[in-house]
């Protein structure tokens, strides 16, 4: 009996790895989503006896999904699939009623071995190669997706640090232009001051500079969750500063370098400003650079008054090299 079989991701690049990895042999028809709220309309008719669902999309995302299957009591086996890997993400999409969750990027053999252990695919398998529906990929929306898996990395550390639960946005990913980069960043400047850290990297003629955007606003919060008491002292702060900076840069780092099977090269941290105005920063930082392909995260801890933008910075004639690499997972 064919099983059908919905992958809903907002990435392209996700879909496609997902139906690459089920297993051959089982025998499945596959449709693709890009949005919750289709999802869940296909879901409704009847066209999903297996829904793999990713957590972070715009509009109606996985969550919201997973609460709308229970409450309308749908008829679907709901598989997880995110690169938000933090604990309480786990446990609550198993709460909201999920079969399991897998972490992306999808290992075929771990993706095989969890339909098996539930009895979805039998040990011989009766069914001929799936056909996978066609979908186009573009380099922003590769990059997106990697970006993506590596925010949910540096995001599980950053949760595990604080015993927090981070909420975490789709990445925004474009080629800009340095003015086009200033009025991205100068957004940050109308909610709070800041106090900023850059990194450079590089590695298999990839090389860019990562930025951390603290806002100030976020370190009597973090002092607290950290039993900080009192008054924070400017060292204290700035030993604030450079912890979440070296946690998430090199953490957000280190995940884009392993989906590309290279490692990267990083410099030291260096402060570019404390309590300042992004224009600020941003005047010793623009003869740097030319146009750029930028991918903007956006972290913020539930319940609590912290904020932070990391901005990974690739430069120009990095580019090729890139899109060489990211070739190589499509």
């Amino acid at each position: 009996m064919t099983t059908a079989v919905l992958i809903c991701d907002d990435s392209a690049m996700a879909r496609k790895q997902i139906a690459r990895a089920l297993p051959e042999g089982w025998d499945v028809s596959i449709r693709f989503s890009a949005d919750g709220r289709e999802a869940l309309d296909a879901v409704s008719r009847g066209q999903a006896d297996v829904l793999f669902l990713d957590l972070n999309m715009p509009g109606m995302d996985g969550y919201e999904v997973l609460a709308e299957v229970g409450r309308r009591d749908l008829s679907t086996v709901v598989i997880v699939v995110s690169g938000d890997v933090q604990p309480a993400a786990h446990r609550k999409v198993m709460s909201l009623g999920a079969l399991d969750f897998i972490r992306k990027p999808v290992a075929a053999a771990e993706l095989e071995q969890l339909l098996r252990r539930f009895g979805l695919i039998d040990t011989a398998g009766t069914g001929g190669p799936a056909a996978v529906p066609r979908t186009e990929v573009d380099l922003l929306d590769a990059a997106r997706e990697v970006a993506n898996v590596a925010m949910g990395q540096a995001a599980d550390r950053l949760a595990r640090l604080l015993n927090v639960f981070v909420l975490l946005p789709v990445p925004n990913v474009a080629r800009l232009a340095p003015s086009e980069l200033r009025m991205a960043m100068q957004a940050v400047e109308e909610r709070d001051t800041i106090s900023a850290v850059s990194q450079g990297f590089i590695g298999a003629g990839i090389a860019g500079e990562a930025l951390l955007l603290f806002h100030d606003s976020s370190f009597q919060d973090m002092a607290r969750l950290l039993n900080i008491d009192g008054e924070l002292e400017a060292g204290v702060e700035l030993e604030l500063l450079m912890d979440v900076a070296n946690l998430l840069i090199g953490a957000c780092l280190n995940g884009i370098a392993e989906q590309l099977d290279m490692k990267f090269s990083q410099g030291h941290p260096a402060v570019l400003g404390r309590h300042a105005r992004v224009s600020e920063i941003l005047e010793a930082r623009a003869p740097l650079w030319s146009e750029t392909l930028a991918v903007e995260i956006n972290y913020a801890v539930e319940d609590h008054d912290i904020h932070c933008d990391l901005l990974v910075l690739f430069a120009e004639d990095s580019v090729p090299a890139l899109n060489d690499k990211l070739a190589h997972l499509l």
